[in-house]
């Protein structure tokens, strides 16, 4: 493992076997003054990121071993940290693995260091909390036997904890913010991902399913989330 100099913007940790590429991503993020720490496989990259709590993960797939996907569901146990995917293999299926152990985000290679690092500041510009009189926003709000915890950043379904990412706690918040107010992808990826962020609207789709799929919300009878066709998606009953 290869520790950079230390910064003040956050700590990445980076789980890339390609040792050149490790290295030149590392630069990038680091003259942007985060600390940022390169390991070369799986185990080690569980081991870090339960050692040092990283802010955000860039993670390759094909890793040897311990495989990325395997390494995001075992990080998903103990930590919420940002996660980007990193995949050589294009085909969607590989993406939508990633992301349904709970990857925030990905890149195909090869990639822009520059866009890589665009993708991080735009994921951690993303509000964590709502700042006091910032925008408009209960505290809570309910849905039949959903609750939605804002400040807290809490769901509970028939007043069980519901374990949702940080990115699925996003959505789901931006849709309950606005009841019955049918969202675009652009306009769900500007509120949850920020207006700078580049790539694939199709994310969306991913993180609405994985939220359905926790919810245990029919799609074809929804009770929460609702398919608006031809324009996206929004918070309410399906008639």
């Amino acid at each position: 493992m290869t520790a950079i100099n230390t910064g003040a913007a956050g700590r990445v940790l980076i789980v890339e076997d390609e040792a050149p590429l490790a290295r030149v991503v590392a630069s990038y993020l680091e003259r942007e003054s985060f600390e940022v720490e390169i390991v070369g496989n799986g185990i080690d990259a569980i081991e870090r990121a339960r050692e040092t709590a990283p802010t955000l993960i860039v993670l390759d797939l094909g890793l040897p071993g311990v495989d990325g996907v395997e390494v995001c569901r075992t990080v998903r146990t103990f930590s919420d940290c940002y996660i980007i995917m990193l995949t050589a293999r294009a085909e969607e299926v590989d993406k939508l693995v990633g992301l349904s152990v709970g990857a925030d985000d990905y890149l195909t290679k090869p990639f822009s260091p520059r866009e890589l690092v665009a993708r991080v500041r735009a994921m951690l510009r993303r509000p964590r909390a709502v700042p006091g009189g910032a925008r408009e926003q209960p505290r809570t709000a309910r849905f039949g036997p959903l609750a939605i915890d804002f400040d807290g950043r809490e769901v509970h379904l028939h007043d069980e904890l519901v374990d949702l990412t940080r990115t699925e706690f996003d959505v789901l918040a931006a849709l309950a913010e606005h009841p019955h107010r049918a969202f675009s992808r652009h306009q769900l990826i500007t509120r949850v991902w920020g207006a700078g962020w580049v790539g694939d609207e199709h994310l969306v789709d991913v993180h609405i399913g994985k939220v359905r799929r926790k919810l245990d919300d029919d799609p074809a009878s929804p009770m929460f989330v609702r398919t608006v066709r031809g324009v996206g998606y929004r918070m309410g009953p399906g008639e």
